[in-house]
């Protein structure tokens, strides 16, 4: 049986039961003598159906033309990071091994060399997304020295535990300037940032600005520091308090708007608010009221879990699960809360995600964790988060890009088509979705009155049908195995070539009415004569 019967005989069961409640059968008289000799033929073909549509999610219908704005995105929403510590080199959340033994969590870390910022490859990939913000931070970025001469020390002084080059900061100006990306950073907060009663000084900020802007450079936005409700275990003081905070906050604010009036100040870029503590005791409520007003933009990090490298232990079966792809909206509650209680109508931005903290979880290089990524992105987009900073462009197994080699991911391709397809201009398709089929709607990036639909089945049996009022051009994505490292588009493999150019991104058609949406899969849908009145 073809996908179109399937779905037409799935429609037709649920037309027939509920006639049946209505009594429409019993109304028309049926004579006895026929309901004898059908019923036979009747029972198994409605057996049949019903089996059929065991395997088929609810039916929905989407007419693109009729979709209402609910808001807008910065240009710049799908964003990434580059830790601190792969621009300066030293221990980073070593990938998993190729082989499925226990991840031993006394292993987690390795050493490695300073990312190469000016690979061809790398900066390739990375000007396909643009524009976006680069966010250079991280854990690392609160006790890194900055070096503002050529001759970088060897070892860092103390009271820092690394070391950022004068020729490495350049390196990181030039890769923003060349794929179109506006820096985001933070600075250090640790001992030997301090003077000798431990209060925050200004010296190395200044340093860092100074040597941006003799490079040709700009810092767009900057966090104070690198998750202030983990300061005891993010390089901080011991006995770091929300109290210490507030007092450093206010230094760095007065300084901020004398030293780059035209930078935003971003913050707190807090993580682990839930209704129980965090580990450090610092709640972002504390640091808010003890900082007092004056950020641009309000930041937080989310993370689903913890990797198995910190002590995490999920199961893959539930990476598809609406609890699960939820619970970006349940973190962006808590912060959104906070912004409205202390910081009312500032943007929000999530400065740093991925799946699973600490370097990500054995399948975040997979085609499974692209449907959180880009499920993710359409939810907070709805909800209006005007930034998502992906952590990493190419670290570790949450990464875009493979380490070494660069090469892309699954959640790249998916990155890719949102870049290309998915515009500022965010529409309510909401009412749309069904428990396993998201739907998500924005107005074409480039061209007036489309629109582009992005329809995620996180059903790993069930397909389901979408019926479009319009004809429209189809991208699927899917792969032969939920996690595998390869995915197909339209059933075509996407690789770079040899000489490393990215593939056409070529769409099916799809026509007016019902269209099968196959179990676990990705399709964005575009309909060039939709002529939505809030996309001209």
């Amino acid at each position: 049986m073809n996908a179109a019967n399937g779905s037409g005989r799935c429609i037709w069961f649920r037309q027939w039961r509920i006639r049946r409640h209505q009594g429409v059968y019993a109304r028309r008289g049926l004579r006895s003598h026929w309901l004898v000799r059908a019923a036979g033929a009747t029972t198994i073909a409605l057996l049949a159906a019903a089996r059929l549509c065991a395997a088929h999610a609810d039916d929905v219908s989407i007419a693109p033309e009729k979709l209402k704005a609910i808001g807008t995105i910065d240009a710049r929403f799908q964003s990434y990071n580059i830790e601190m510590v792969e621009v300066t080199g030293g221990r980073f959340w070593k990938p998993y091994p190729r082989t499925m033994r226990a991840f031993d969590e006394r292993d987690r870390y390795s050493a490695r060399s300073p990312i190469d910022l000016a690979n061809a490859r790398l900066r390739k990939l990375a000007a396909a997304l643009a524009p976006a913000y680069l966010r250079v931070s991280g854990t690392w970025a609160n006790a890194t020295f900055f070096a503002d001469t050529d001759d970088a020390p060897g070892k860092p002084p103390s009271g820092f535990d690394s070391v950022l080059s004068h020729q490495q900061w350049r390196g990181v100006i030039d890769f923003a300037r060349a794929v179109d990306a506006e820096i985001v950073t933070s600075f250090a907060i640790s001992p030997g940032s301090r003077d000798a009663d431990g209060i925050w000084k200004t010296d190395q900020a200044q340093r860092l600005i100074d040597a941006t802007r003799s490079l040709d450079g700009h810092i767009a936005a900057v966090e104070f520091m690198n998750e202030p409700t983990l300061a005891a275990a993010n390089g901080a003081p011991p006995g770091y308090d929300a109290k210490a905070y507030g007092r450093d906050f206010r230094i760095f604010r007065e300084w901020m708007q004398r030293a780059a009036p035209d930078t935003l100040i971003v913050g707190p870029g807090s993580i682990g608010d839930a209704p129980s503590p965090s580990e450090s005791g610092i709640t972002t409520r504390d640091l808010l009221a003890a900082s007092g007003h004056g950020i641009d933009r309000f930041s937080y990090h989310h993370y689903n879990t913890l990797s198995p490298r910190c002590g995490g232990r999920d199961d893959p079966a539930q990476a598809l699960s609406g609890q699960w792809l939820a619970r970006t909206e349940a973190t962006l509650a808590i912060y959104r809360a906070l912004r409205d209680a202390f910081e009312p109508g500032k943007p929000i931005w999530l400065t740093e995600t991925a799946d699973a903290a600490c370097g990500g979880n054995r399948w975040d290089k997979t085609f499974l964790d692209t449907f959180r990524y880009l499920d993710q992105h359409g939810r907070l987009a709805r909800a209006g988060v005007q930034v998502v900073m992906h952590n990493t462009l190419a670290a570790s197994d949450y990464g875009l890009l493979e380490e070494t080699t660069f090469h892309p991911r699954p959640s790249y391709w998916g990155a890719l088509l949102w870049h290309r397809l998915m515009g500022k201009t965010v529409l309510d398709a909401n009412s749309v979705a069904t428990p396993d089929l998201h739907i998500y709607a924005h107005c074409h990036p480039g061209m007036r009155g489309v629109v582009t639909v992005l329809a995620i089945n996180a059903s790993r049996h069930a397909s389901s049908t979408l019926t479009l009022s319009y004809p429209g051009e189809r991208y699927t994505l899917h792969a032969t195995r939920l996690r595998s490292a390869t995915l197909q588009l339209n059933g075509r493999t996407l690789a770079q070539s040899a000489d490393d150019e990215l593939p056409p991104l070529v769409p099916s058609a799809a026509a007016a009415g019902p269209i099968r949406l196959a179990p676990a899969s990705i399709t964005f849908l575009v309909f060039p004569a939709a002529a939505n009145p809030a996309c001209r």
